[in-house]
């Protein structure tokens, strides 16, 4: 792909100091977008992400803010951040997410029944990854709107992964997200504005995999960078009559067309058995 095809684009990454978040900032960035990337908690770790990501491109596209998804008021100022330093608004990516080492360090190997999870844990995960996008969605959408063109990219999950034993409520709350994926694109429907699922296609090896993991299983992981190509594509003009899907990063096959790819990797979002195409 061109390397700046989203010059003149601005972009929000929701959780952008480690895993799927930094390489999909970082991916952004190179494609010429300008990014604004959130962490609730590692203000230095997003600080420092968006420097080294400046100091590698020699130019100023990453500004890092601290913001919790869960609060609708940086939610709004992640925006008005975009809108001030940017000057506009097009993607948001919707990656801030908890997992499920919130309610155990063993879950891959000693699953937690969901009666035996922290209720208070249980509630944190479901605001995070429900309302959060939620949220950014509520104050992103006016402006693209406005503007009659914006992407929506809701980083999401198998589907068995959402059945898995012992998956509460981590497996319900992307669940849910691929719900609000699908009835928030038909609610956008001819606007301009496109809703659509990124997952990575497997266990990837990001923060949310427990410390501890042997290298042996460790190896068998994703890479985070897995998500950067079809992000791209999602992000551009060449997605503008997809909505309402899920993209499989790991069946995006890098040597075909982009369109070819995506059509490779496409599915309905939700639970729908039939292809989109």
């Amino acid at each position: 792909m061109n390397t700046a095809f989203l010059e003149g684009k601005v972009a929000i990454v929701t959780g952008g100091g480690r895993g799927l978040g930094h390489a999909m900032t970082l991916g952004l960035a190179r494609a010429g977008a300008s990014v604004v990337t959130s962490a609730a908690r590692e203000g230095h770790e997003i600080g420092r992400v968006a420097d080294e990501i400046n100091m590698m491109l020699g130019v100023r596209r990453v500004l890092a803010v601290q913001a919790d998804v869960t609060q609708e008021a940086d939610c709004q100022r992640l925006v008005d951040e975009a809108l001030a330093t940017f000057g506009g608004l097009h993607i948001l990516v919707n990656n801030a997410g908890r997992g499920m080492k919130y309610v155990s360090a063993t879950f891959l190997t000693e699953p937690t029944r969901f009666w035996e999870v922290d209720s208070d844990t249980w509630r944190t995960i479901i605001d995070t990854n429900v309302n959060g996008p939620f949220l950014m969605a509520k104050a992103a959408v006016p402006h693209m709107l406005h503007q009659r063109w914006g992407r929506i990219i809701n980083i999401t999950m198998n589907h068995q992964t959402m059945r898995r034993a012992g998956f509460s409520p981590y497996g319900p709350s992307k669940a849910a997200l691929e719900s609000e994926t699908v009835i928030w694109a038909q609610d956008l429907a001819g606007s301009g504005v496109t809703v659509n699922g990124l997952l990575p296609g497997g266990a990837t090896d990001t923060g949310m995999i427990p410390e501890g993991v042997s290298e042996a299983v460790r190896r068998q992981l994703l890479r985070p960078e897995v998500m950067v190509e079809p992000l791209l594509w999602l992000a551009s003009d060449a997605s503008a009559e997809i909505t309402g899907t899920r993209l499989d990063a790991a069946r995006w096959d890098s040597a075909l067309t982009p369109e070819r790819a995506a059509a490779e990797a496409l599915e309905h979002a939700g639970w729908a058995p039939q292809s989109p195409h």
